[in-house]
């Protein structure tokens, strides 16, 4: 419990510092956006490429991945049908706010919270490759169907999925994993080096995204979605992955306290992405993604004390 303790400190005094960098303005205007591209196209890659390179591929893709689907589906698919049919919203404004209350941040925080917390990041290699492979795609699928704008054909989301610097990453990892392949370490050496800047970024570019923003403003509405979706993400997707794998797969142990707390993870901030892509349930996107980020530390705090 000791180390779990200290895992989670870590991640929050590197937040901490990335929030008070942010609001002093010391790294200027566009550092967020500076070490956000950093991680995703260059250091997050490495990162996956090292870890899954030398990981047993049995115990990435096995039941994590099945409780990984199983939780993101169904917490989708209840908070979906409240949404649409006892909130009325219309159909893009009941997609987006599904995707709030079950689409995970696997990459800024997953990934941190894999390694300081888990103590490898691989077991969020699960939820990162079936979220952008798999469940996003679907989603802007969906939304696509169900606006007039923006349609998009199936090639051009394969184009998407495989142009995905962390998809590719962790593609090529999967391939070293399974063939066997030893990279050399002349090749690997610098390749851990790049992997050793993805962390403290996401973490410092996290921070400064929480200067600024104040949710469940009056005028904007959708206090009730809102709320509702930030439950769904914090308590019932976790609740959902608790159970199927602790009494559909029997999966119990560092293995169960892994995968609840990677299904804890606060809503990714692509949501509002395509919230802003489709102009549909920006209110829920935006405010979910900065109320969920606040409290998903804590709430996975008290995941450590029920399981470990």
């Amino acid at each position: 419990m000791i180390g779990v303790l200290s895992g989670f400190f870590v991640v929050w005094a590197i937040i901490l510092v990335g929030m008070f960098v942010g609001r002093r303005g010391i790294l200027g205007e566009n550092a967020r956006s500076v070490l956000s591209s950093l991680t995703f196209f260059v250091a997050s890659p490495a990162l996956l490429f090292e870890t899954l390179s030398k990981a047993n591929l049995h115990d990435v893709f096995a039941a994590p991945l099945l409780v990984t689907a199983v939780g993101a589906v169904i917490t989708g698919l209840l908070f979906f049908l409240i949404v649409k049919f006892w909130l009325g919203r219309t159909m893009p404004e009941a997609l987006m706010s599904s995707m709030s209350a079950s689409l995970a941040n696997s990459a800024n925080l997953g990934i941190p919270i894999a390694v300081f917390v888990l103590g490898d990041a691989s077991y969020v290699a699960p939820l990162l490759i079936f979220q952008l492979a798999f469940y996003t795609p679907m989603y802007l699928m969906a939304l696509d169907a169900s606006t007039s704008a923006h349609r998009t054909t199936p090639l051009r989301f394969l184009l998407m999925i495989v142009r995905n610097p962390m998809i590719v990453g962790s593609a090529l990892g999967l391939v070293a994993a399974g063939t066997g392949f030893q990279v050399p370490s002349l090749i690997l050496e610098p390749i851990h080096l790049i992997g050793g800047a993805a962390i403290p970024a996401m973490l410092m570019s996290f921070g400064m995204s929480l200067n600024g923003s104040k949710p469940l403003q009056r005028d904007a509405g959708r206090r009730t979605d809102t709320l509702l979706a930030s439950g769904f993400k914090l308590v019932v997707h976790p609740l959902v992955a608790y159970l199927f794998a602790r009494f559909a797969l029997g999966i119990d142990g560092h293995a169960l306290f892994a995968v609840v707390v990677t299904s804890a993870l606060p809503t990714a901030q692509n949501v509002f992405v395509a919230a802003n892509r489709y102009q549909a349930g920006l209110t829920v996107a935006k405010d979910t993604v900065l109320i969920t980020t606040v409290v998903a530390v804590p709430a996975m705090i008290v995941v450590a004390l029920l399981l470990t």
